[in-house]
């Protein structure tokens, strides 16, 4: 009976061991923001083959707001934001570093027909003045619209700066997608959808970006950027992060930045 419960103890104590809660952290983990998801894998990607020593992880989107929630309670060291710090965030010792800008992109599933709008147009299809494509030139085919939450990132930049969406009142007709992830994939599935996210390169691949009043997200009239950044406490700055932080302002990631559709911000 003595040697089984002893055997019993030396089982649980392995286990215990080899756990990740009873362990330090291990993996350097970038939560946050859905914006820029894909540039920031691939950035990843180059940084893991410089520094295979490093475990670093970017997994899927928990939002901004969930990034900053994390680092401040101290349950990851690094995070990723698509706006910038409220001063109630700011006054719980967060660092807030920009590393890049990425434009605000309008696309359509290919069904619509549709490659460009003018801002005004584009004000009326969310405000459900204009209900099908063919009104547009487009396909005679019902408009399905996308809209993210208030607090979306890009939703706040569009409010900003698209003509017409500072006072836009969305269609109740419009379906909510919580994240930049569940935005894309809709506008891909769906015949007739429209949405907004975060511009990158993939998106050109089976969805119309659209233009602007003439302009391309990657064009220097284009009205509408988020800016991504980088967070992490005050005085927490470990190896591991610096040395990854200092990789995200290389001249490799900055031109990772761009061919994903970014423009680098300097530091």
């Amino acid at each position: 009976m003595r040697i089984s419960f002893f055997c019993f103890v030396l089982s649980l104590s392995a286990l215990l061991v080899q756990s990740p809660v009873a362990g330090a952290q291990t993996a350097l983990s970038v939560v946050g923001t859905g914006d820029g998801l894909e540039m920031l894998r691939e950035m990843g990607d180059g940084f893991s083959k410089a520094h295979p020593e490093i475990d670093l992880k970017i997994p899927p989107s928990i939002g901004s707001g969930g990034g900053i929630a994390a680092v401040s309670s101290g349950t990851e060291r690094l995070g990723r934001v698509a706006r910038p710090l409220k001063d109630s965030e700011i006054e719980y010792g967060l660092v807030y570093l920009p590393i890049a800008k990425i434009p605000s992109a309008i696309f359509t599933h290919p069904s619509t027909g549709v490659e460009a709008l003018s801002s005004e147009d584009l004000k009326k299809l969310y405000a459900g003045k204009i209900t099908n494509w063919s009104e547009l030139g487009g396909a005679d085919l019902r408009v399905r619209l996308v809209r993210r939450e208030d607090a979306d990132s890009t939703l706040q930049v569009l409010r900003n700066t698209m003509p017409g969406w500072k006072d836009l009142t969305f269609s109740p007709r419009s379906k909510t997608a919580l994240t930049t992830q569940d935005a894309i994939s809709t506008a891909r599935d769906v015949q007739g959808a429209i949405a907004f996210g975060p511009y990158s390169r993939p998106l050109e691949e089976g969805l119309n970006v659209l233009k602007i009043d003439g302009n391309h997200p990657t064009g220097e009239a284009y009205p509408s950027a988020v800016t991504l950044a980088l967070i992490y406490k005050d005085g927490a700055l470990d190896g591991e992060m610096k040395t990854f932080i200092d990789f995200s302002q290389s001249d490799q990631a900055r031109s990772l930045i761009r061919n994903y559709g970014g423009v680098p911000v300097s530091n």
